[in-house]
């Protein structure tokens, strides 16, 4: 079985593919478009475990021969990238996963149908482990009234590009991805909609959540299409700050990204912003690193109303378990997940083809039970409730 990492030399995709090296027997390459960076990470596979491969995706004809001939593309590349790099998976006759499923993957669904393929986009820890969350305590229900996910990532600001990337992606004012299904519509928010408090588990404590554009309002919205579901919402905080910096350059209208001219040369204001974070000390650190899952489902179950609180723990940052130290404690969180879906992918527990939402993909028992086995477990508790918490309404 034969494994490409499609931005292997990123600090997430890094992870993932150390997890595929040390829980299979397949045959690893390392793609990225940085050489040096690249083969440092398949060096430090060891014992030969990977090789690697120079990909350049604005080369698509070069980069669909470079992919094809493999059986699973791990897709680790930025947001602004996937709509490029799921296309040349789709027409290189591969397998696909990716973290983030932002949506137009979707548009390759034909050619990955055609292939005989599956493509999962969207399988990191939120989305993806979230997804099976929820997906598990919906099963338990005859019928769905609201589903609350909601995530803590511990973790600095700008350590990457990616995450500099991702963080103003999700504070855009404009952005009309980031919505709530609400009465059997989607419904824009602005950013910081909705505050709410979540307890997440220990060491991370209380914080105030606020709506975010994250895939599994869409994506539940329709495994849930035949459960009657009437509210969902997924919040997300990180640091506190840094959601004191993000909320601040947000109401000073920073987020908008205008261009400004310094010194005769112009450029995005959160361009300049990012660029500073990363060269700084503040934005590549942070006190508590790792992170922290809660889903909250509410439903009935013959005639009984229940509610469903999922939780996720893993091991400590502060260096008590090797390999979880520091900014690990992160990226194997986010980094893992996806491993273990190029797993089930290559070994047919997916029955799907197609470009496909992560309910529709996987089983969650299986992923509950290979995180597991890596250390990261999954809580649930089960009450019976009189009255749902929503009602209607803000």
């Amino acid at each position: 079985m034969k494994i490409i990492c499609l931005g292997g030399a990123g600090r997430i995709c890094r992870e993932a593919a150390l997890d595929v090296a040390e829980h299979t027997d397949f045959q690893l390459t390392i793609a990225d478009i940085d050489e040096s960076a690249g083969r440092e990470v398949a060096a430090s596979m060891g014992d030969g475990r990977a090789d690697f491969m120079k990909v350049d995706l604005f080369d698509e004809e070069a980069a669909i021969e470079c992919l094809s001939g493999y059986d699973v593309v791990m897709d680790g590349t930025t947001i602004s990238l996937n709509d490029r790099s799921t296309r040349c998976i789709a027409r290189a006759g591969c397998h696909g996963i990716n973290l983030n499923g932002f949506g137009d993957e979707y548009e390759y669904d034909p050619v990955f149908r055609e292939q005989g393929k599956v493509h999962v986009p969207g399988f990191g820890m939120t989305p993806g482990t979230t997804n099976m969350m929820a997906k598990h305590a919906c099963d338990r229900l005859d019928t769905v009234h609201s589903v609350r996910v909601s995530h803590g990532a511990f973790r600095p600001i700008a350590f990457s590009a990616s995450i500099t990337e991702t963080t103003t992606y999700e504070y855009d004012p404009d952005l009309p991805g980031r919505v709530v299904f609400e009465a059997g519509e989607f419904k824009q928010v602005p950013p910081f909609a909705r505050p709410r408090d979540i307890a997440l588990p220990e060491p991370y404590g209380t914080h105030p959540q606020y709506i975010i554009p994250h895939s599994e309002t869409v994506t539940l919205a329709e495994y849930l299409k035949d459960k009657g579901v009437q509210l969902i919402e997924v919040r997300g905080t990180w640091p506190p700050k840094n959601m004191m910096l993000v909320k601040a350059l947000y109401e000073w209208g920073f987020m908008k990204n205008e261009p400004v001219a310094v010194n005769g040369s112009e450029a995005g204001v959160m361009d300049v912003i990012g660029s500073y974070l990363m060269q700084s000390e503040a934005g590549k650190n942070t006190e508590l690193y790792g992170y922290a899952l809660h889903v909250e489902v509410e439903g009935e179950r013959d005639g009984e109303k229940y509610r469903h609180i999922l939780t996720h723990t893993h091991p400590a940052s502060d260096g008590s378990v090797p390999g979880w130290e520091g900014l690990r404690a992160y990226t194997r969180n986010v980094g893992i997940p996806m491993g273990i879906g190029v797993k089930l992918i290559a070994e047919g527990r997916t029955e799907c083809t197609g470009a496909v939402i992560p309910e529709y993909a996987f089983n969650p028992e299986d992923v509950f039970s290979e995180l597991a086995a890596r250390d990261i477990h999954i809580h649930e508790k089960v009450d019976r409730i009189d009255e749902f918490d929503w009602k209607g309404g803000d």
